[in-house]
């Protein structure tokens, strides 16, 4: 009894961090498919320029990511979330009154700055309790079931657009992002030790960001990780122009986009299972080199082909990427957290932080790129696959050389 008892309670805590990891996914996705919608209402001319309303999201997080870690390492845990989720929910009031692309990019902002919390302090709770190849299989486990949100939210935001207005996602989001904070307030214990308790100042805050940049192999996945999200940052940025306008699949488009992201969570429970005969740093390696031979394929294919690609091949290249994608964030998450079990919070602060800010720069960049073909976002996934892959592929060796220089000492 004991044994089940000790089960089910992993599964709800599984499920209680997947749902505070979904506020931002449930913000981005469920909003795609209104935005066609909102650069009507919001008066926005330039095509490219509603992308904005996705990246601004990440651009307020990556500030956002700076404080929570040092902050959980010290009032703990569940208060940064309750501050962080009313944050959330106040820019979230902002954008259901936004009449401007301005104001809604302010909303969207402060929404992002607080939902950072959601990010950081779960990873810092998960690390609390778990670590190493046990740590990345959990996280695999949370991603399976967070990856739910994503696959089911444009459905959702278009099904509400069939009755309602593009305001009522936002009301939708508000109710989540709060039954969230309230579920996590009663069937979740701080994990926060009273010996790892920091004192939060300028002091404490930048040694411990030293201590994290400084650490190379830490900062080498940081970095590959920022790298990999902001081609998929592109991605999400450009779905709707691409799937609803350029293919012209209509309200369908969800559908499509929510398929991609089961493929994403396929992945990810496969990692879970992959990681009991192999090493996280194999699975890595394995997943990116393919990622990278398959959009070298098909952004060849693209260019021989005058720029674009058939719808069908198009979806079979983005379902093959997502694929490849769902074992690698975990992964790198978990790797570049390993050192820093006595400052979870702050270190998951600081590498969130650089991770969103590379990611949307990335993003943005390759994002705007977009000509009314497919070719940009797959040069950017190329691009972005090779330049993680040498960084990974520098780590593995800086790794092995370092340990045969400690078994020599």
């Amino acid at each position: 009894m004991t044994k089940r008892i000790n089960l089910l309670n992993r599964n709800e805590f599984i499920v209680i961090m997947a749902v505070l990891m979904s506020v931002t996914a449930l913000s981005v996705d469920a909003m795609i498919p209104a935005l066609g919608q909102m650069s009507l209402d919001l008066a926005v001319t330039d095509a490219n320029a509603i992308q904005l309303v996705i990246s601004s999201i990440f651009f307020g997080m990556a500030f956002g990511l700076m404080i929570y870690g040092p902050l959980a390492d010290s009032v703990g845990r569940k208060k940064s979330i309750y501050l962080g989720i009313s944050i959330f929910l106040l820019g979230t009031l902002i954008c259901i009154f936004a009449t401007s692309l301005n104001a809604m990019l302010l909303g969207r902002a402060i929404q992002g700055f607080g939902s950072a919390s959601c990010r950081v302090v779960t990873l810092a709770i998960i690390r609390d309790k778990y670590e190493g190849r046990e740590m990345a299989k959990i996280m695999s486990l949370i991603m399976m079931v967070f990856i739910m949100v994503p696959a089911l939210a444009p459905l959702l935001g278009q099904g509400i657009l069939l009755f309602a207005t593009w305001q009522a996602i936002f009301w939708f989001i508000f109710i989540f992002a709060f039954v969230g904070m309230t579920w996590m307030h009663f069937r979740q214990r701080e994990t926060l030790a009273p010996e790892n308790v920091r004192t939060f100042s300028f002091q404490s805050f930048f040694s411990g960001m030293i201590e994290t940049v400084k650490h190379p192999i830490s900062l080498g996945y940081t970095i590959s990780a920022g790298v990999m999200f902001g081609a998929f940052v592109s991605y999400l940025s450009s779905a709707q122009q691409i799937m609803e306008i350029q293919y012209k699949l209509g309200h369908l488009f969800p559908a499509y986009f929510g398929l991609l992201a089961i493929a994403y969570g396929f992945s990810s429970f496969l990692n879970a299972k992959l990681l009991i005969k192999f090493t996280m740093e194999q699975v890595c390696k394995t997943f990116l080199s393919l990622q990278v031979v398959i959009s070298l394929g098909f952004l060849t294919y693209s260019i021989a082909s005058g720029g674009d690609l058939p719808f069908n091949l198009f979806y079979s290249y983005m379902l093959a990427t997502f694929f490849c994608l769902g074992s690698l964030f975990g992964n790198f998450s978990s790797m570049a957290l390993q050192p820093f079990g006595h400052m979870a919070g702050l270190s998951t602060s600081v590498i969130s932080a650089l991770q969103t800010l590379i990611a949307v720069l990335v993003g943005s960049l390759i994002g705007q790129q977009y000509n009314g073909t497919v070719q940009p976002m797959i040069a950017g996934f190329f691009v972005c696959g090779v330049i993680t892959l040498i960084l990974f592929l520098a780590i593995q060796r800086y790794t092995k050389n370092v340990n045969q220089v400690k078994l020599k000492n």
